[in-house]
């Protein structure tokens, strides 16, 4: 979900790897070992949470969390928890890593010590305040200042324990002086409207000079107006502390006058004395990105070049802008991801994978070695798959793998590793039994297989049964190295980070994961000595079980099915294909406002045919949507039940409001929700974006229950679920790319030349480069660089105006907004590139 920003659209996202935490402190009883947990939190509010480690003080997690963040921040934090059956969770330590810190640890494994969690340091929100100084005649003559101190309103307090009523401390701190005065309690909201004002008399102790509406600067200095948040709370413990903010009064104008958003801030010296050595520390790899992205016309040169990477009858795929990308990127999966994305949405993923496979197929001299290493085409069709392939990965391997991770069957081959109380042929059958079942729901899900994928697979299966003649099996194993390799056996190996299962399997599962994987990889290779393949000599002996013909067999037919170009149309598949589940809160329109029976917690589910609800997971629906019931899915205004992360799915005859765990939450079941319904012929094109209470629409007023919406609705989403891509975004993060290795970019210019130049034996610094037809690469790469320096020179313009348009202590930027001033800074040192 992007802000707009004047034309421009900010998109931001974050990619976690929870590794592990160590030294953990021991729990105080006669067991010590801990069960803990950790938890992903934008601020205050919790988006992620990983599976719970029990018995460890160095608990493994081993988890991957994405999201697209849909709001500002100011802290990413991750707090470790010990769970209490009986009680409430207790927190251990806490990682919080500024916004504008978060660019020191992209993309490294990075040691963080856990902090001790204070009430004092758990802030969140804005304040808005007004302060007026003006002079005062009393009745005896003698001449003061009085302070008028606004409290306006409140935006995005945390709210503790599942409550948030807010209230205001208001003090004057000096030498000699604290005075106090507090703004009335607002009852269930972290956006409170406190329109409260407060006098403080300012006496001045030296007789008046011509600056007579002037406060003496030294008098000022030793003023301060100290501004504190506190949820007013029931409990014994007394009132939280919400964050505060501290004004001196030197900031009042000429006028006497200072209007501003200041950011909350934690309190001074509020943590506790714990030493942050004995409270462990957390592995994390955190990948932050900010996009900003113009309208699409300012990306037309370098989208063009990067399209035209697809024509191979005009040039060697060599001298392409995309082959270019993947040459100068460090890591090619870098290069990867945004050009699958793109060639997806424009539908040419496959004449581009075609050309560079065919490419490589001809580079290559060993049949046993084809799509082997770490190439480009190697990791272009491995994120083809991942983004084409997710939901007929759910379709085909979810069940059993759920099944796996439920029963927790021992099938422990290994006879080191054997449990006492195990018997090594029992294991051996659970073991042949679920890898026989896997192998079969693979080799006869071909009519499933996505047709983008059969179009690729036909081409490489041409490409190598081309470039060798003489073996008969490349024409498979081209494609297996793939299906089974890239695809298959991962999803097994690590389920979670193909979504089939929500957490890292626990040890004993993932061992057996591990096992059944090596197994089917092993089988879909169709490699001629299936013993030889394995270094573990239970793991061959294991293998004879399915050394029969009608395995190698099997592998083939699945193989032939999938690489006939366009034979099956996936659209035609009727199979219900589950697309998202969870726990969230629901109200149905037409009950009263008021009372507990109004919301309830149900189990929801999304498949391509239907969104229901279940009292719980497993149980039969309670209610049944059918897709093209669905006429809209939008947010619902807080206002409309004082509640956060609701929206609302538009039906026929009512509309459905729910709300989700947390803001990422929300984000993803209203996109996903959107694109499933996109096609609907009868989709609303406005809508009401508050409730209907009390005989009317909180929005508009209207009081017919059927009436127009008021509001247009945030359409434009593609129908295609799969593969629901923003080309400008990936245009964008291309430009990125190129930007920062224009270093690369020119040394390849150089290369180009020295090779047509001098056309001999190359140089040592430019042999890693790939050029086959030098007069076109260099020809690509001087249009790259013109586009990239067109780019460049945008985005140093928007950002020179924005600096000057923006005022620090608005609404926007409140005063207290480092990652703001940090970027600010960063843009003032940076320059565009002079090639």
């Amino acid at each position: 979900m992007a802000v707009e920003e004047e034309g421009l659209r900010v998109f931001q996202s974050v990619k976690i790897k929870i590794g592990e935490a160590k030294n953990i402190p021991p729990y105080p009883g006669p067991n010590r070992m801990r069960d803990c947990y950790c938890t992903v939190n934008l601020d205050q509010e919790e988006v992620f949470r990983t599976k719970i480690v029990e018995k460890s003080l160095c608990p493994f997690y081993g988890e991957d969390f994405y999201c697209e963040i849909p709001r500002s921040f100011r802290h990413l934090s991750f707090y470790i928890f010990d769970r209490d059956v009986f009680r409430r969770d207790s927190s251990i330590g806490k990682v919080a890593v500024k916004k504008e810190d978060l660019q020191k640890y992209h993309g490294k494994d990075t040691w963080f010590q856990l902090q001790p969690v204070s009430a004092d340091s758990e802030v969140q929100g804005k304040v808005h305040l007004e302060l007026r100084l003006s002079e005062v005649i009393t009745d005896s003559g003698v001449v003061s200042h009085k302070l008028a101190t606004r409290v306006l309103e409140c935006q995005g307090l945390p709210i503790i324990n599942g409550q948030c009523d807010p209230y205001a401390a208001v003090s004057l701190l000096g030498p000699s002086r604290s005075e106090a005065k507090k703004t009335k309690v607002k009852r269930k909201t972290n956006n409170p409207q406190f329109e409260e004002v407060f006098y403080f008399e300012v006496t001045r102790p030296l007789s008046y000079t011509k600056r007579q509406f002037d406060v003496e600067e030294e008098d000022v200095d030793k003023l301060a107006l100290r501004v504190d948040l506190w949820n007013a709370s029931n409990l014994k413990f007394g009132d939280e502390f919400q964050g505060g903010v501290r004004v001196p009064l030197r900031v009042l104008s000429q006028a006497g006058v200072h209007d501003a958003w200041y950011f909350l801030q934690p309190r001074e010296n509020g943590g506790k004395s714990v030493k942050v050595e004995e409270l462990g520390s957390l592995r994390l790899n955190i990948v932050y990105t900010e996009d900003h992205v113009f309208p699409s016309e300012h990306y037309t040169p370098l989208r063009d070049l990067l399209l035209h990477s697809a024509n191979v009858e005009v040039h060697p795929v060599s001298a392409s802008t995309a082959h270019i990308l993947g040459e100068v990127c460090r890591e090619k999966q870098e290069a990867a991801i945004p050009l699958v994305r793109l060639f997806l949405h424009y539908s040419k993923i496959v004449p581009f994978l075609s050309a560079i496979a065919h490419a490589e197929v001809n580079r290559t001299q060993d049949p046993n070695t084809i799509f082997r290493g770490n190439s480009l085409t190697s990791k272009c069709i491995d994120e083809t798959m991942k983004l084409a392939g997710m939901h007929y990965l759910q379709v085909t391997l979810k069940p059993i793998i759920d099944e796996i991770c439920t029963e927790h069957k021992p099938c422990e081959i290994d006879p080191v590793k054997l449990k006492e109380s195990e018997n090594l042929e029992t294991n051996r059958e659970n073991l042949r039994q679920y890898v026989d079942r896997i192998f079969n729901v693979i080799t006869t899900s071909g009519v499933r297989c996505p047709t983008v994928m059969c179009d690729i697979f036909f081409s490489l299966r041409e490409s190598a049964a081309t470039r060798f003649q003489v073996d008969q099996d490349v024409r498979y194993t081209a494609v297996s190295s793939f299906i089974f390799l890239r695809f298959f056996a991962p999803a097994i190996l690590s389920p979670n980070l193909f979504h089939l299962r929500p957490h890292h399997p626990d040890p004993a599962t993932s061992r057996t994961l591990t096992l059944i994987s090596k197994t089917i990889q092993t089988l879909g290779s169709l490699a001629k000595s299936k013993s030889a393949n394995f270094k573990e000599s239970y793991m061959a002996a294991f293998y004879d079980y399915f050394n029969e013909q009608k395995y190698a067999d099997a592998v083939k037919n699945f193989l032939d099915l999938i690489s006939t170009s366009g034979k099956w149309d996936q659209k035609s598949i009727e199979t219900p294909i589950m697309l998202k589940e969870g726990f969230m809160i629901k109200r149905a329109q037409g009950r009263n406002r008021f009372g507990m029976k109004n919301f309830k917690k149900r189990w929801f589910r999304l498949t391509n045919h239907e969104f229901t609800y279940h009292k719980t997971k497993g149980e039969g629906a309670l209610c049944s949507i059918p897709i093209e019931n669905i006429l809209a899915v939008e947010r619902l205004e807080e206002e409309s039940f004082k509640m956060k992360n609701m929206f609302q799915v538009i039906q026929p005859e009512r509309a459905l409001y729910i709300q989700a765990n947390n803001c990422v939450e929300a984000r993803d079941w209203i996109d996903i929700l959107t694109k499933v319904s996109q096609c609907n012929r009868k989709r609303l094109s406005t809508y009401h974006p508050s409730a209907y209470l009390n005989g009317h629409w909180l929005c508009c007023k209207l009081s017919a229950d059927m009436a127009t919406g008021c509001t247009p609705c945030t359409g434009g989403l593609p129908a295609n679920i799969q593969l629901d891509v923003d080309g400008d975004r990936e245009t964008e993060r291309i430009y990125s790319l190129f930007s920062t290795y224009m270093a690369k970019l020119i040394k390849m210019q150089e290369a180009c030349g020295s090779k047509s130049v001098y056309d001999g034996p190359e140089q040592e610094e430019y042999s890693s480069f790939v050029i086959d037809d030098p007069q076109e690469t260099y020809k690509t790469l001087k249009q790259i660089v013109s586009a990239v320096q067109t780019l460049e020179q945008q985005h140093t313009k928007y950002k020179r105006d924005k600096f000057k348009k923006t005022k620090i202590g608005s609404q926007e930027h409140p005063i207290g907004d480092k990652s703001f001033q940090c970027y600010i800074r960063q843009q003032s040192e940076s320059s565009t590139y002079s090639i």
